[in-house]
């Protein structure tokens, strides 16, 4: 009886662990889940286009996930449920893979399924993990870690590359543009341009300070219009001048907005179920640049219930 009981007792414990476990795992957002914000959003756009591509050519479903915390659990533990909640890879095919990061524990994993670890097996999962991310990562560059662990898992399935001895070199580009000057225009003609560029550029600024998580990426997307837009109005100078308050005020207002009881509760909403009202305005969650499950326009991206038996390598720094 005392034996039944206790094994009652700890299928009880087991049971309530999966709950637990279950409910801490975000909503699945895309391809690239930066609940952490550690990404920019250029990165999450492009990472998405490409595992997009990637899993258009060969079937294989591979996600980012990033979480501010793993609130004790262990990256191990964490990587697996979220994996299983998600059912990352094609049913029977089991192909799929997920790169989690944690930044206040410093702790990350590639987590990957049944089908590939042949292909990707823990070692090499463990040499992308120890000499790709980890050395971006403790230089404080998220991006570059997460895009070079993205680049590398891609290469070890695409071209069978098992050799990654050392970090992907940055490549950095850089535009300048000059000489442009405002139109000679009567005043009553450049008051009815600015109220038409600025009516529009401002609404999208104002949606983007109330909105949580997409809110920077409309950030980042609007920087060429503050910076093209206003020359018709006001010139070079003036331009400059409206970008660099642009630049401040933007990323000011939403700093003090963030602890704002509505702002907490709509990112919550956006987090646990997709969808947040703002205003009485409607506001879908797109935390990889532009789709995200049940919204219009989205690319339809969802688990396809393959599963993972723990294998990959996890890692710190």
């Amino acid at each position: 009886m005392k034996t039944a009981l206790r094994s009652a007792l700890i299928a009880a414990i087991i049971i309530a662990a999966s709950i637990a476990n279950a409910s801490n795992v975000p909503y699945l957002t895309g391809r690239v889940t930066d609940n952490a914000e550690i990404l920019s959003p250029d990165l999450r756009k492009t990472l998405t286009e490409r595992l997009k591509s990637h899993e258009e050519r060969t079937g294989n479903q591979i996600a980012v996930l990033t979480v501010p915390s793993l609130e004790g659990e262990s990256i191990e533990g964490y990587a697996e449920a979220a994996f299983k909640e998600w059912k990352l890879g094609q049913k029977g095919k089991d192909n799929g893979i997920l790169l989690i990061v944690a930044p206040q524990d410093r702790r990350m994993r590639i987590e990957v399924g049944y089908g590939l670890e042949g292909t990707l097996p823990d070692s090499l999962a463990g040499s992308i993990i120890r000499n790709v991310i980890t050395p971006r990562f403790k230089a404080g560059d998220y991006d570059g870690g997460v895009d070079g662990g993205v680049s590398a898992i891609l290469m070890v399935l695409e071209k069978g590359k098992t050799d990654f001895d050392s970090a992907p070199e940055n490549e950095s580009k850089t535009s300048s543009f000059s000489g442009i000057e405002a139109p000679d225009m009567p005043l009553t003609e450049k008051i009815l341009f600015g109220a038409f560029i600025f009516g529009i550029i401002g609404l999208f600024t104002v949606v983007g300070i109330l909105t949580p998580g997409v809110g920077w990426f409309l950030y980042i997307f609007l920087i060429p219009f503050w910076a093209m837009f206003p020359i018709v109005i006001v010139g070079t100078s003036g331009a400059l001048t409206l970008l660099i308050i642009y630049l401040i005020v933007y990323p000011t207002a939403k700093l003090l907005l963030r602890n704002r009881p509505w702002y907490l509760k709509a990112a919550t909403d956006l987090r646990t179920k997709g969808h947040a009202s703002i205003g009485g305005f409607s506001i879908s969650s797109s935390g990889s640049g532009g789709w995200s499950s049940g919204s219009s326009g989205s690319s339809g991206f969802s688990g396809g219930g393959g599963s993972s038996g723990g294998g990959g390598a996890s890692g710190s720094w």
